[in-house]
């Protein structure tokens, strides 16, 4: 059973948001769909929001008693930014808040660890979406992505390390439940996808799919740390370095039941999402 109310979802035009934005409407509820230039999201009505701009929220926060919570791109301390607003949407009468983190993050970890640690201290209904590598990543503009196009490579540090990789579709799926349940998660959710695969796996598939050979390049953490700080502040390169060496070590292999749980069918395969994209593409 599921609830009406008004969902503000920030971050309407980003790889979750504008999916989650879309499933929402597409479902019938009604979607404040928000972002920088106010762009139109299909049976949504846009509003300008800036997080950085304190006098966008009142207005987007207007007549909303749920929001869809994506975290300032690059922010290196989201909560000091998200907070106030957080605090503001409360006193508005927002009373449930999903939060897009990662599996990566624990709550009280860094960065949007710490929103993650404040949300059920504000709101009476929340959910922390957590999930794994993105399927996107290979698909969009993502640097995976590129380098598939370019050179036939997928660079990593990643050894044989495995990952849970998740359809973007499935985690907007996911949010469209914890947003418009009757009984919203009041937890955290690790979302991911079927089955855990390495880049090697991914490479296989990759080159299956779409007749074009892939193969994938394993570098040590210093050589995939300098490679990104070619064009990459050295400080987020050696960041993103780790996240791969934490994957080598085993940190992303898992797989969860989310996804079957919360929308009552099964995650989709990377298969079968490379070659939806892929079509779309076309």
């Amino acid at each position: 059973m599921t609830t009406a109310g008004t969902t503000l979802v920030i971050g309407a035009t980003g790889t979750t948001g504008s999916r989650t934005a879309a499933q929402l409407t597409a479902a019938g509820h009604r979607v404040k769909a928000a972002s920088r230039k106010a762009t139109a999201v299909a049976g949504a009505e846009p509003v300008p929001f800036d997080w950085y701009d304190p006098a966008t929220h009142t207005a987007a926060l207007d007549g909303v008693d749920r929001v869809s919570l994506i975290p300032p791109l690059g922010e290196a301390d989201p909560a000091a930014v998200m907070l106030p607003f957080l605090r503001q949407a409360r006193s508005m009468g927002v009373h449930r808040a999903v939060l897009l983190s990662s599996s990566a993050i624990p709550r009280g970890g860094p960065a949007v660890g710490e929103v993650h640690q404040a949300l059920p201290e504000l709101f009476e209904q929340w959910a922390v979406l957590r999930p794994s590598w993105f399927m996107q990543n290979f698909t969009g503009t993502h640097a995976h992505a590129v380098s598939i196009r370019a050179e036939g490579t997928i660079w990593t540090a990643t050894e044989s390390g495995r990952v849970g990789f998740v359809d973007a579709e499935d985690i907007a799926a996911v949010a469209v439940r914890a947003l418009t349940d009757e009984q919203a998660p009041d937890t955290d959710l690790v979302i991911t996808g079927p089955e855990a695969l390495g880049y090697d796996d991914i490479a296989r598939i990759v080159t299956e799919v779409t007749g074009r050979t892939v193969v994938h390049r394993r570098l040590s953490y210093e050589q995939m740390r300098d490679r990104l700080a070619a064009r990459l502040p050295v400080e987020f390169a050696a960041i993103l370095a780790g996240m791969d060496r934490a994957i080598a070590e085993g940190a992303e292999d898992r797989v969860t039941d989310t996804v079957q749980r919360l929308t009552g069918r099964p995650a989709h395969t990377f298969r079968a999402v490379l070659a939806r994209e892929t079509r779309r593409d076309d």
